[in-house]
C-alpha cells in the first residue's frame, strides 16, 4: 500500500494507492496550522481501515510539509516533481500546470524546456485571496462563484495583494456596484495576477490543466482563465490530489505505520521565537493607563428629557458605517456603529426612520456625511454637506485638544494621519493602497483563529512574550504567525504582537516617523482600532509621548461631521423627512461611458424617479453630458496635441511608434522625423484596459513600473495592425536642458526596448528597431542615424537624415512652445477666477489616461486648474539639490517644486508609479524642497488599478487645508 500526503498552506491531501496505483481512499481538509495533529489523525484513520496493512510506503510533499517530515524521518518529496509525476501518470500531453492552493500558486511548464514559476510569501491570488474576497461581500466562495456567472460588468480590481483588493472593491460595493459583477472581476483579477506574476512573458498554450482547490471548485474561475488564454483547459478528476498522488507514486521506502504515527505523536513544539518586551508589567500598570485614557470623556444626553434642535454626523467608511446625532453643547444623543454591508445608503436610512420614529419633536438642524461613502450618501439622502474626511477628524480632535499637532487615525482599511501647523492642516500622510496595518488587519487574523476583534485585542494586554513580527504585509505576516505558532507562541503572545505590528506599520510605512520629535507633544489617536488598549500602548510605547484618545475614537469622524454641520448650520436642513425616507426607492444599474476614450465603467445609482448618482466616472461629462471644452488642464491640452500628429503616405511605407514612456514627448520629433524621411508615420492607439491585457502574456516582470508593462501592449497593437517595422530605440540620454548634473533617462525609459525584443514573440516579417540612438548630441547624430537606418533602409542618405532632423527639432521646440503659452494662459485664467493652481507633476507618459486614471480632471472637478511641470520648470536656473541630480525628467521636478516657493496660490501634486526605483529618491527631494517653503507636499501612486477614492480623498483633504482662514493668514 502506498500513502502520499500533500500538506499545504492551508489543506492537507491524502491518497492511498493499491498495488496497481488504484485510488482506495483520498482525504482533503484544512489543517488550521495544526500539520502534525491532522496528519497523525489522517494516518490512524488509515490504520483502522486498513488494519492487515502494517508495513506501507510513505512519502511526503506540499509547501508546509517539509519540517515535519524531515523532523520525524520520513520521506520527502518536492510537490513539484510529484505533479509532474502524477500529469505524466494520468495526463501523458500535458503541456502547461496551472495549481492555484490556498497561499500557493504555481505555473509547471512540462514542455519546451521544463519550467516552474511559484509565487514567493504573498497569498495574492490564490485561495486565500478568495476566501478573504468572499467574506468581504459576505458570500461562500460557491455563492460567489455562482453569482460571477450572472454578471455583466468586468471592473478592474487588484489581485497582487488581499488588501490592495480590498482598496479596490469596498468602494465599488458602497457605491453600489453588483456582486455579481465584483465576483467575475475577482476571478479575472487571480487570472492576470497568474498570468502577469508568474508565467512573466513565457506563453501558455497547448494542453493545459487546473490543479488545486480553487480551480476545482469554481468553475467561473476556469472561465475566466479559458477566456483570457483564448484556449480550453482540463481540471481532471482527482485534480485535487496530483500532488499527493505524484507522492504516493514515488513512495519506495517500506516503512512500519505505527512507527510513523508514534513519530509523529513525540514530535513537539521548540519554544523559542523572536518575542519583544511585553505592553503592560502587571494589571496595576494596565489599570492606571486605562483610568488616564478615561480623561477625554464625550459627554451624553437622555433624548427622551432633551428639547431643542439636533445635529447628524455619519462617516460612511470603507467597512463600517458611523453615525451620531448630537446637542449644541456636543453631547450625544444617538450613536451607530455597524458594518455597512455593501449597502451605505440602507444603513444611514434605517438609522434616521429609527430616530425620526422615536424622536419626533427633535428637529434636525443640519446634517453632513464623510467618508468613502459620502457622495451617494449624500445625494441619496439630500444630506446637507459633504466633507472631507480628514477635516471631519480635525474638527473633532480640535474639540478634545485644542493645541493639537498631530493627528492619527487608523481605521478598518486606512490610516489619516495629518500634522497641523498654525491652527491648520499642514502636511497629509494616507496610506496609499494598502491596509496593512488597519483595524481590517488585526481582524482578519482574530477571525482565522477563532475569536471577535474585540476579544483577540483583550487577551494581548497582559501578554508576557509578545511575538515580534515586524511591520509586513498581511499575507506576508500569516506565514510568520503559523511560524510562531508552530514554535509554541501562545494566541495572547500573537495576539500582542500584532498590535505592535500595527503601530510599527502606521510609524514606519506610512508616517516614515524618526522619532517623537516629528509628530509633536500634542498627539490625539482616534479611528476604531484605537479602541484597542494594546495598539494604543504599542503607539505610547513606540513613539514615547502620552497622547488623548477620545471615548469616541472610533466615532471621531461621525462626530466632526456634526460638529461641522452645526457650525455651518444657514436654514432649514435639506435631509430627507421620515415620509420622503419611508418611500425612497434605491435602484444600480451598471454601464459603460462612451463619451470619451476612457471608458469608464459607471454604476448609476437611482433614487425615485428624479434623482441618481453616478459613480465611477472620471471627469464630469457623464453627469452634465458637455464636452470637455475648454478645461484649464494642461494633461488634456497636451493630449490634443499629440492626437494631431496624424499619418501622411510616403514613398517609404509605414513605420510604427509604440505610443508610451518617451514618446509622449519625443513624438513631435520622430513623427516630424520620419515624415520628413518619406514614412507614413503609424502610432499605437490610444492606452486602455484591452491594450494592457493584450501584451501582458509577455510581460517578464510584475515589479516594473505600470507604464512599462502597457509597451507590450502597444507593440502588439502595431503588430496586430500589420505594421511590419517598429521604431523603438534605446536611449540612454535625455536632451540636455541645463538643469541638473547630468540628463540621462531612467533605466526603465532608457533600456526597455531590449525587454521587448527579448521577450515578445515577434513574426517573422516585423522588424523592431531598437539601436542604441542620442538626441543630446545633434553634431553626432547625422552620421550615426544614417549608419543606423541604412541597416533597414539602405537607400536613405545623410542628407535626407540632416534635413528631417531639423523638421525634428523645429517640431519639438514648436510643440514645447505650444505647451508652455497654453500653460501660461492657464495660469493667467486662474488668477483672474481666483482658482487654485495645482502642477501636477510626474513624467511625460502620465499625461496618458490609461496612467494617470483622469487625476487631471479630477482635480479640475474639485476647482482648480492644472499644470505640469514643465510649463513652469523652465522658469528656474539651476540650483543645488540634496541628491545627484541627473535624471532630465526629475530636474524638472525639482525645479517646478523651487519655483512656486512664493507662489500662493500654485501647490504641487507628484504623480509616482509604483515600481519606480527612483522615485524613492525623487518624492523625499520634492519633499523637502516643498516643506522648506512651507508648502504642504501631497504624492499619489498610481498604477494598473483604477480606484480613485483615496486620491480624491487626498486632493480634497490638500483644497481644504489651503482654503482654511487660519493657514491663508499665515502666508
Amino acid at each position: 500500500m502506498q500513502i502520499g500526503i500533500d500538506i499545504g498552506s492551508t489543506t492537507i491531501k491524502c491518497v492511498v494507492l493499491d498495488k496497481t496505483g488504484s485510488i482506495l481512499l483520498s482525504r482533503y481538509e484544512r489543517h488550521y496550522s495544526q500539520i502534525t495533529e491532522k496528519t497523525t489523525e489522517m494516518l490512524r484513520s488509515i490504520r483502522e481501515l486498513y488494519p492487515a496493512e502494517q508495513s506501507i510506503s510513505l512519502a511526503i510533499t506540499g509547501s508546509a510539509g517539509m519540517g515535519m517530515a524531515q523532523g520525524c524521518g520520513i520521506p520527502f518529496v518536492q510537490e513539484v516533481y510529484a505533479t509532474r509525476l502524477a500529469a505524466n501518470t494520468y495526463l501523458p500531453g500535458t503541456d502547461v500546470i496551472i495549481e492555484l492552493g490556498g497561499e500557493d500558486a504555481k505555473i509547471l511548464f512540462l514542455t519546451g524546456g521544463t519550467e516552474v514559476r511559484m509565487n514567493g510569501t504573498c497569498a495574492g491570488g490564490t485561495g486565500a485571496f478568495i476566501d478573504q474576497m468572499a467574506t468581504l461581500m459576505k458570500l461562500t466562495p460557491d455563492e460567489m462563484n455562482e453569482l460571477a456567472g450572472q454578471a455583466a460588468e468586468t471592473y478592474t480590481i487588484a489581485s497582487r495583494c488581499g488588501v490592495f483588493a480590498k482598496t479596490d472593491i469596498q468602494p465599488l460595493l458602497n457605491q453600489g456596484a453588483k456582486k455579481a459583477d465584483i465576483s467575475k472581476s475577482i476571478f479575472f483579477a487571480v487570472v492576470n495576477q497568474t498570468i502577469a506574476g508568474l508565467a512573466q512573458g513565457r506563453p501558455i498554450q497547448g494542453n493545459v490543466v487546473y490543479l488545486g482547490g480553487p480551480l476545482t471548485f469554481l468553475s467561473q474561475l476556469r472561465a475566466a482563465f479559458d477566456e483570457t488564454l483564448h484556449l480550453t483547459g482540463i481540471c481532471p478528476e482527482n485534480s485535487l490530489y496530483y500532488a499527493a498522488l505524484g507522492s504516493a507514486l514515488s513512495a519506495r521506502e517500506e516503512l512500519k505505520l505505527d512507527e510513523i504515527i508514534h513519530r509523529l505523536e513525540s514530535s513537539g513544539v521548540t519554544g523559542h521565537y523572536a518575542s519583544i518586551a511585553p505592553l503592560f508589567q502587571d494589571q496595576e500598570e494596565y489599570e492606571a493607563f486605562r483610568l488616564r485614557h478615561e480623561k477625554a470623556q464625550v459627554p451624553t444626553c437622555d433624548p427622551e428629557t432633551y428639547q431643542g434642535p439636533v445635529y447628524l454626523g455619519v462617516d460612511s467608511g470603507s467597512t463600517t458605517i458611523k453615525a451620531l446625532v448630537i446637542t449644541p453643547d456636543g453631547a450625544i444623543l444617538r450613536s451607530l456603529y455597524l458594518p455597512n454591508n455593501g449597502n451605505p445608503v440602507q444603513v444611514v436610512r434605517e438609522f434616521l426612520l429609527e430616530f425620526y420614529k422615536d424622536f419626533p419633536n427633535l428637529p434636525i438642524g443640519a446634517s453632513a456625511v464623510t467618508g468613502y461613502g459620502e457622495e451617494i450618501v449624500q445625494n441619496a439622502l439630500l444630506m446637507d454637506h459633504g466633507v472631507v474626511e480628514t477635516m471631519a477628524h480635525f474638527t473633532a480632535a480640535k474639540r478634545f485638544l485644542p493645541e493639537v499637532e498631530f493627528i492619527i487615525d487608523i481605521g478598518g482599511q486606512d490610516i489619516k494621519c495629518f500634522k497641523i501647523r498654525g491652527g491648520a492642516i499642514d502636511n497629509i500622510f494616507l496610506n496609499e493602497a494598502c491596509s496593512s496595518g488597519c483595524g481590517s488587519f488585526l481582524q482578519t487574523f482574530a477571525g482565522a483563529l477563532g475569536y471577535s476583534a474585540a476579544d483577540f485585542a483583550k487577551l494581548g494586554l497582559l501578554a508576557d512574550a509578545p511575538v515580534d513580527l515586524g511591520s509586513r504585509c498581511t499575507v506576508f505576516m500569516n506565514s510568520s504567525v503559523k511560524q510562531a505558532q508552530k514554535d509554541g507562541a501562545s494566541v495572547e503572545n500573537i495576539s500582542a504582537g500584532l498590535s505592535i505590528s500595527v503601530v510599527k506599520n502606521a510609524l514606519y510605512k506610512v508616517i516614515r516617523a524618526s522619532s517623537p520629535q516629528e509628530l509633536g507633544q500634542h498627539i490625539v489617536v482616534q479611528g476604531g482600532t484605537f479602541l484597542n488598549d494594546a495598539v494604543l500602548r504599542a503607539f505610547e510605547q513606540e513613539m514615547g509621548v502620552q497622547v488623548v484618545r477620545p471615548s469616541v475614537a472610533g466615532l471621531m469622524g461621525a462626530y466632526g461631521a456634526a460638529l461641522y454641520a452645526m457650525e455651518r448650520q444657514k436654514g432649514p436642513s435639506t435631509l430627507l423627512g421620515p415620509e420622503e425616507l419611508q418611500n425612497l426607492t434605491h435602484k444600480v444599474q451598471a454601464v459603460e461611458c462612451g463619451l470619451c476614450q476612457n471608458h469608464c465603467k459607471l454604476t448609476v445609482n437611482q433614487f425615485g424617479s428624479d434623482r441618481r448618482f453616478i459613480s465611477g466616472n472620471r471627469c464630469q461629462r457623464p453627469v452634465t453630458r458637455r464636452a470637455a471644452g475648454d478645461l484649464p488642464d494642461i494633461y488634456e491640452y497636451k493630449l490634443q496635441l499629440l492626437h494631431s500628429y496624424h499619418p501622411i503616405r510616403g514613398k517609404r511605407g509605414q513605420l510604427g511608434l509604440p505610443m508610451g514612456l518617451n514618446f509622449y514627448e519625443l513624438l513631435p520629433f520622430w513623427h516630424a522625423f520620419f515624415t520628413k524621411l518619406g514614412f507614413e508615420v503609424i502610432t499605437s492607439p490610444p492606452s486602455n484596459r484591452a491594450l494592457y491585457l493584450r501584451g501582458q502574456g509577455s510581460i517578464p516582470s510584475d515589479t516594473v513600473c505600470f507604464p512599462a508593462k502597457l509597451m507590450h501592449g502597444h507593440v502588439q497593437s502595431l503588430i496586430d495592425q500589420g505594421v511590419g517595422r517598429i521604431f523603438y530605440p534605446c536611449m540612454t540620454y535625455n536632451l540636455n536642458e541645463h538643469k541638473g548634473d547630468g540628463h540621462y533617462n531612467c533605466p526603465v525609459v532608457a533600456y526597455y526596448p531590449e525587454v521587448i525584443s527579448g521577450n515578445m514573440p515577434l513574426p517573422s516579417d516585423v522588424v523592431l528597431i531598437t539601436d542604441y540612438i542620442g538626441l543630446h548630441r545633434p553634431k553626432d547624430f547625422t552620421h550615426k542615424m544614417t549608419a543606423i537606418l541604412q541597416k533597414y533602409f539602405p537607400d536613405i542618405t545623410r542628407k535626407e537624415v540632416q534635413e528631417a532632423l531639423k523638421a525634428g527639432q523645429q517640431e519639438y521646440d514648436n510643440y514645447f512652445a505650444q505647451v508652455r503659452a497654453r500653460g501660461a494662459e492657464i495660469i493667467r485664467q486662474a488668477r483672474q477666477e481666483h482658482k487654485p493652481i495645482m502642477v501636477l507633476a510626474g513624467r511625460p507618459y502620465h499625461v496618458d489616461p490609461e496612467i494617470n486614471h483622469g487625476i487631471d480632471k479630477l482635480i479640475c472637478s474639485c476647482g482648480a486648474a492644472v499644470i505640469s511641470e514643465d510649463c513652469i520648470s523652465q522658469e528656474e536656473a539651476p540650483f543645488r539639490t540634496g541628491v545627484l541630480n541627473q535624471w532630465t525628467y526629475h530636474a524638472r521636478l525639482y525645479a517646478a517644486a523651487r519655483h512656486i516657493r512664493d507662489q500662493q496660490d500654485m501647490n504641487l501634486v507628484q504623480l509616482v508609479s509604483f515600481g519606480c526605483g527612483l522615485d524613492a529618491i525623487t518624492t523625499d527631494e520634492v519633499r523637502s524642497i516643498l516643506e522648506s517653503e512651507n508648502k504642504i507636499y501631497t504624492q499619489i501612486k498610481i498604477d494598473e488599478i483604477t480606484n480613485l477614492g483615496a486620491v480624491k480623498i487626498r486632493l480634497r483633504s490638500l483644497l481644504a487645508a489651503l482654503e482654511a482662514p487660519e493657514r491663508a493668514g499665515g502666508k
